[in-house]
C-alpha cells in the first residue's frame, strides 16, 4: 500500500487537475521510452489523467499532452547548452510553464522542478533518488507530496503490464503537472544512463 500522505497548500499549474485525495498515477513503460505510440496517463481507478499525441519517436519531435477533452496543455522541451540537463514544459503559445532541472550529486539523482503557483509565487519542488528505479521522492519546503514506489498497487492486475512507474500524490497537488515532472524525471535519468554508457 501507497504511504499516507498529508495534504498539501494547492500546488501546481492547472486548477482543474488539483487531486481531492490521495492519489496514485500510473505512467506504462512505453509512455517513458516515446515508443512511437499514442499514450495516456492514468490514475488507480484506470481513468485517463492526460494523454499525447503526435506519435512521438523521440523527445524533441512535435509532442502535444492533451486533457481528456482534447484541449491542448503543454509541450515537452529539451534545453540544450544548459550545464545540467535541463527540461521544459511550454503552453501552446511558447509560454513556459515548468522547468526540471539536473543537479550534480555524486551519489543517486537530485533534480528540481520550479513554476509558477496559482497564486502566482514561484514554487520550487525537490525529487531526489532513482526515478528509473522506481524509488524517489518529491517534495516542497521538506514535506513530502508525492511517492515514487513499486508496491501502491497491483498495476499488472489492472492494466496487464508490470512494467509501469507508480506515483503516490498528496490531495492538493496538480496530477497534470505532477505527471509533466514524472515524464521529465524519466527522460532526464535516461539521458543520464545514456551519457554513462558513452564514457565507458
Amino acid at each position: 500500500m501507497a504511504q499516507q500522505l498529508q495534504p498539501s497548500a494547492q500546488l501546481g499549474i492547472f486548477p482543474q487537475f488539483c487531486a481531492q485525495q490521495q492519489m496514485t498515477l500510473v505512467l506504462k513503460e512505453k509512455v517513458l521510452s516515446f515508443s512511437g505510440d499514442d499514450f495516456s496517463v492514468k490514475d488507480q481507478f484506470g481513468n485517463v489523467v492526460i494523454r499525447c499525441e503526435g506519435k512521438a519517436l523521440s523527445w524533441s519531435d512535435k509532442t502535444e499532452f492533451l486533457d481528456t477533452a482534447g484541449n491542448h496543455l503543454f509541450d515537452p522541451k529539451n534545453k540544450h547548452f544548459h550545464i545540467y540537463r535541463t527540461m521544459q514544459a511550454e503552453d501552446p503559445a511558447g509560454n513556459v510553464l515548468l522547468t526540471v532541472k539536473a543537479h550534480f550529486q555524486l551519489i543517486g539523482s537530485k533534480m528540481s522542478a520550479t513554476f509558477n503557483n496559482f497564486d502566482g509565487q514561484e514554487v520550487e519542488l525537490i525529487c531526489e533518488g532513482k526515478f528509473l528505479d522506481r524509488k524517489a521522492t518529491i517534495t516542497h519546503n521538506d514535506q513530502v507530496i508525492a511517492q515514487v514506489g513499486r508496491d501502491f498497487f497491483n498495476a499488472r492486475q489492472i492494466f496487464g503490464d508490470h512494467q509501469t512507474h507508480q506515483v503516490s500524490v498528496a490531495p492538493g497537488v496538480d496530477l497534470a503537472m505532477m505527471a509533466a515532472i514524472c515524464i521529465c524525471l524519466d527522460e532526464q535519468e535516461r539521458q543520464k544512463e545514456k551519457l554513462a554508457e558513452f564514457h565507458h
